[in-house]
């Protein structure tokens, strides 16, 4: 197999970059198929990358080089997994700008989101799973036997568009700490900055075969990914249509499936004098990656009679938005990732609008003066009611809902009224009434007053939102076997 450097740096020319090779065994190979899929920056509308199409034959190699690789790297002493993923951090480091613009190619991503928290994120689960791996006893004595975690093996983890370095780093840093061996399978709408990550690990010196990068389609390399028996878990980020794919494709060799899916989050506003910072920072919070966020506050409940209130705070805050060109400093909000998720989303603000929501502000069609590009105006409706698209349906773009309740019952009815159960968040000044609707909601976390978790708290859902959890221990745990020896 032919062995290149992989990618060509993004910020030479040409101007369609070349990203057509895997990363297989430590080498970057030819694929078996000429076919390549165009990567498009969703600001212009204009190809600026071209990758591989893979194959279940190409994934195929990846299993055999992965399998290989765990026979040796699974015995590595604890330190050595330390000292790998530290050499990976400093890398990291120095291509921090290289991922960056990487993201605000292939996400349209304005410069203060790539280089800010898009990219920053990934340096942050590096030091977490260090931390983390440090301190985990992988052997544990008991009275009268020993738990011992072992690593489950071979690894596919399939990541998603809209946060690509979050849930790429998030899964291959526990992993290589547990001692597993990966094969990742990027978004091929964002699979750039994947690229780059390969190239660190490549220049880290993890031995061949631990990390395996094959770009291509869910429906050809996630579905072989998820039936190869020589997979033992799948690990999935995306929506939960995919992710049943994901587990019907793993049953018949039951591995192991952790996944984190959609969302429809709450925002609960309480009645007090916080109502208009609350509501202020709940927009924001909702509109924030352009709404690409699977946690994101897209529902927010606030007091029956504090409703025109909060429709007036909601509209000068999203007006206040700036949605443009993400390479202009005061660009707040860019495009959508493609044109599929654009039509999407005009369908559901219209559907809002057909349904007899009240439009705020925003609605259909691209912000004035931007005839180019998938960019789509933030939008806030009222009066939304539960039977409604926009309250059920994940919408993955910049469109509030506000509904209204009367009292904390009823709030907490609405907020779980939906099959989803990633994230919930309520906002107000007394610390009492936020943790009495924090444990009452059902979501695998719960923001007060916007607090984030950082790279420390797990991550995962309820209900359709997926199984499992990510981050710090619970993420390292995810990749484990417990083994119970007894008599020692």
């Amino acid at each position: 197999m032919k062995k290149s450097a992989g990618s060509i740096p993004i910020n030479e020319e040409p101007k369609i970059k070349e990203y057509r090779q895997f990363y297989i065994n430590g080498a970057w190979t030819d694929p078996v198929s000429d076919d390549s899929i165009d990567v498009l920056n969703p600001a212009t509308e204009e190809v600026v990358a071209r990758i591989g199409a893979g194959t279940a034959e190409d994934v195929s190699r990846a299993v055999v080089s992965a399998r290989e690789a765990f026979n040796s790297f699974s015995q590595t002493p604890k330190q050595e997994r330390v000292e790998l993923l530290t050499e990976v951090r400093d890398l990291y480091k120095k291509r921090f700008d290289d991922i960056a613009e990487a993201i605000r190619l292939e996400m349209g991503a304005p410069g203060h989101l790539a280089f800010g928290a898009q990219t920053a994120v990934g340096l942050g689960h590096l030091k977490t799973a260090i931390r983390v791996l440090e301190q985990f006893d992988f052997e544990q004595q008991r009275e009268k036997f020993l738990i011992r975690y072992e690593p489950i093996g071979v690894c596919g983890l399939i990541t998603p568009w809209n946060w690509p370095i979050n849930q790429i780093v998030s899964k291959i840093a526990p992993a290589i700490a547990s001692g597993c061996t990966t094969l990742l399978k990027p978004s091929e709408l964002s699979p750039i900055s994947a690229h780059v990550i390969a190239e660190i690990i490549n220049e880290a010196g993890v031995p061949a075969g631990v990390f395996n990068l094959v770009d291509g389609f869910g429906p050809i390399v996630g579905e072989a990914m998820s039936a190869h028996p020589d997979i033992d878990m799948m690990s999935f980020t995306g929506s939960t249509r995919g992710g049943v794919a994901v587990a019907k494709g793993s049953a018949e060799t039951v591995k192991r499936v952790s996944q984190e899916l959609g969302g429809k989050s709450a925002n609960i506003v309480l009645d007090d004098a916080a109502l208009e910072k609350s509501v202020r920072a709940g927009v924001l919070a909702c509109m924030e990656n352009t709404g690409q966020s699977c946690n994101a506050p897209t529902r927010m409940l606030v007091p029956n009679g504090r409703h025109q209130e909060a429709i007036e705070i909601a509209k000068e805050a999203s007006e206040s938005i700036t949605v443009g060109n993400p390479e202009e400093d005061q660009t707040q909000l860019g495009p959508v990732i493609s044109e599929v998720q654009f039509n999407k989303v005009q369908n559901l603000i219209q559907s809002g609008i057909d349904e007899g929501a009240m439009l705020v502000t925003g609605g259909m069609g691209r912000p004035d003066g931007l005839s180019k590009g998938y960019f789509v105006k933030p939008t806030v409706f009222a009066e939304v009611r539960s039977d409604m698209s926009i309250f059920r349906e994940e919408i993955f773009g910049p469109v509030l809902s506000i509904s209204t309740y009367g009292d904390a019952d009823e709030a907490v009815a609405i907020a779980n009224d939906t099959p989803y159960g990633l994230a919930a968040y309520v906002s107000g000044e007394d610390p009492i009434q936020l943790m009495h609707f924090a444990r009452r909601l059902r979501a695998g976390q719960v923001h007060l007053n916007y607090t984030g978790g950082g790279t420390d708290a797990p991550f995962g859902g309820f209900k359709q939102s997926g199984n499992g959890r990510e981050k710090a221990e619970w993420g390292l745990e995810e990749f484990l076997e417990c083994k119970a020896i007894l008599g020692n």
